[in-house]
């Protein structure tokens, strides 16, 4: 199975990195529309196309308003977009709006399920976050194989969540702040870089990708992922366009 990191950084895209999302191309499914969404079109080779939406702030779902070129010229059996319906409210009224864009897209809008299979019998889960607002995590499991998507939470050892991960092959977690900026992180909803590492070990998962990084850091060195090998080794930064295999 391959995962394609499309866009890997928080808040807004800087020269390196484009906003939140994540594709499986043999499945059709898209995780997160943030600015890299326009990059889902070259990937597309399914008739069907599902995006699983965490949360609405604009970071993670502007890329909506793309999907007229993303679907150009394509016949497609079903576009849908999966979320929390008070967030999908929130879409269709604001981002939607005919001030800010007055023709919605050909996607139908569906509350997300507590439990979806995917078109090859994969079954996709989901799980609350702690983030202004409120944000959800995503579990894909196969019967080989499985993965998580945390974005947009504060990470700790005894967080919710680490049950919903453990023993995931694949871990995509958010990183957007490095070590000595804990109340920073905490105000805001995101996570460090030594808590990031200390969940991935915890939890037992096989491979940590660290995503959602800060814009205003244009240099990886300043996340220092070497710093942190000898709680979790299998660690690396996540970038545009990278391919993982699982």
């Amino acid at each position: 199975m391959k995962l394609l990191l499309l866009g890997t950084v928080g808040y807004h895209p800087n020269d390196r990195r484009h906003t939140a999302c994540l594709m499986l191309p043999e499945l059709g499914v898209v995780l997160d529309a943030g600015t890299a969404l326009y990059r889902v079109r070259e990937h597309l080779i399914t008739d069907t196309l599902d995006i699983f939406l965490t949360h609405a702030h604009l970071d993670h779902v502007i890329g909506l308003t793309f999907m007229f070129d993303v679907l150009h010229q394509r016949e497609m059996k079903h576009v849908r977009v999966h979320g929390e319906q008070p967030k999908l409210d929130a879409i269709r009224t604001h981002l939607f709006s005919k001030h800010l864009f007055p023709v919605l897209p050909p996607f139908e809008m569906q509350p997300l399920a507590s439990k979806v299979t995917l078109r090859d019998g994969a079954v996709l889960t989901h799980f609350p976050l702690k983030h202004p607002g409120g944000s959800l995590g995503f579990r894909i499991d196969w019967d080989d194989r499985s993965m998580a998507y945390v974005t947009d939470t504060t990470a700790s050892t005894d967080a919710d969540y680490l049950e919903k991960i453990r023993g995931v092959d694949l871990l995509i977690h958010e990183c957007h702040f490095g070590d000595g900026m804990t109340e920073q992180a905490e105000l805001t909803g995101h996570s460090c870089l030594t808590s990031v590492a200390q969940v991935a070990a915890k939890a037992n998962v096989g491979r940590l990708v660290l995503v959602h990084l800060n814009p205003m850091s244009t240099d990886d060195e300043k996340l220092d992922i070497d710093s942190v090998r000898k709680i979790f080794p299998d660690i690396r930064i996540g970038t545009d366009n990278l391919e993982l295999d699982f």
